[in-house]
């Protein structure tokens, strides 16, 4: 229920015209929202990948696909909320679309919220993904702060961090852009699959020999990574940083091609007790069990490491192949093409025989690595950019918002 006098809590800054104002209210999301229920769902296979309305589903991506069927979309009320019910994923939504699937609830701000605020106001306190489980009743019983909707102090707030996520969005286009930037040049610097020659050299190595046609193991050594028993999974002090997947995805999340940072570390003497060997410096470590296989993520590790039993990695073999080549040659292989069993894995003798074509001249394997290199570092710098821009917008939201200790 709603108090119908404001409350003593306001945030700790408040725009100079509204300083003088009373305390703000609060209440719970279910009091403040009413659902709306979709004239009908879509499946994924009736996706499109173009059309008149876009389809919004629980994913990450705002837009999931699209859809010409004017019976699927929703007219009014607009604007909305979209919540993922399973990966808890909030959107605004003012346009006409159509829901995806099954997994999410529509709702919109009655009368004493604007819906823009009110998204503004749960993205500040978020709730938490629990496993593959509903959330909705969890976002339910949220508090949320409100000030008067007469006095226009909701619609200031929701104009000033609504231009932050409008700049933010801008800086996310950009840094697509950069990525599909990359990922054409990596189509037509490397040989496509089932070919063995690229499509693109640069001027000076056009008229050198053909690329050599060969396998992982005529130019590089696969590193197993070790399982540890549960006694010695490390500590934070150790010699040698221990890398799991999770560590791998961090890094990447992060903007990272070299890891350098590790929640574990590992003694010599550890490694005696089990027989297992660190990776040197230069290493390349990825997945090579389950799901993440499919992501291709891979990074570089800076100092000697150690690396767990679901990863493993490939070192290049001095004078055939330079390792920041090697970085960009392996980053092109879809791994999960050379995966077997119920639980996809890639085993040493599977990595071993991945077929990898390559240019002799080290001097135009060191000119792909340079070109790519320079647009990763481009990448890297827009998503500091861009982390930049999201903690700004936290960090306001924080003042913007009247802290609710306990809720």
């Amino acid at each position: 229920m709603i108090s119908d006098k404001p409350s003593q809590l306001v945030p700790k800054r408040r725009f100079p015209e509204y300083m003088q104002s009373r305390g703000w209210y609060h209440a719970k999301v279910s009091d403040l929202v009413k659902t709306v229920t979709p004239p009908k769902k879509l499946s994924t296979s009736n996706y499109l990948e173009d059309g008149r309305f876009p389809i919004i589903d629980q994913s990450q991506s705002f837009i999931c696909g699209w859809t010409n069927d004017d019976e699927a979309v929703i007219q009014k009320p607009l604007p909305v909320i979209v919540f993922g019910d399973h990966t808890c994923v909030l959107k605004f939504v003012s346009q006409p679309f159509a829901q995806g699937a099954d997994g999410i609830k529509i709702f919109t701000a009655d009368e004493r919220v604007s819906t823009e605020y009110l998204y503004h106001q749960l993205n500040h306190r978020p709730v938490m993904m629990e496993e593959y489980k509903r959330h909705f009743s969890t976002l339910k019983e949220k508090v949320v702060c409100f000030p008067d909707p007469k006095f226009g102090e909701q619609q200031k707030i929701a104009d000033c961090l609504g231009s932050l996520d409008n700049l933010i969005a801008a800086e996310g286009r950009k840094l697509e852009i950069l990525r599909q930037h990359k990922q054409g040049l990596v189509w037509r610097l490397f040989p496509l699959p089932g070919e063995t020659q690229p499509r693109l050299r640069f001027p000076e190595f056009r008229d050198c020999p053909d690329w050599k046609s060969g396998h992982c193991r005529d130019i590089a050594k696969v590193l197993p990574g070790y399982g540890f028993p549960e006694k010695f999974q490390g500590n934070k002090k150790g010699q040698y940083p221990f890398y799991k997947v999770s560590d791998i995805s961090r890094a990447i999340e992060r903007g990272h091609r070299v890891i350098s940072e590790a929640n574990n570390y590992i003694d010599p003497d550890v490694l005696q007790k089990i027989r297992a060997k660190p990776v040197p410096a230069g290493t390349i470590i990825f997945a090579k069990i389950g799901e993440a296989i499919r992501s291709n993520r891979r990074v570089v590790t800076s100092t000697p490491a150690v690396i767990d039993n679901n990863t493993a990695g490939v070192k290049a073999i001095r004078m055939k192949i330079l390792d920041e080549f090697l970085f960009y040659l392996w980053s092109n292989v879809s791994l999960i093409d050379h995966a077997g069993g119920v639980v996809p894995a890639v085993s040493k003798s599977a990595l071993e025989d991945v077929p990898l074509c390559y240019p002799s001249d080290i001097e135009e394997q060191k000119h792909i690595a340079d070109c790519l290199s320079e647009l990763d570092t481009r990448i890297s710098a827009q998503m500091a950019k861009i982390e930049a821009h999201w903690t700004h917008k936290r960090g306001l939201m924080q003042q913007l918002f009247p802290s609710l200790e306990g809720q």
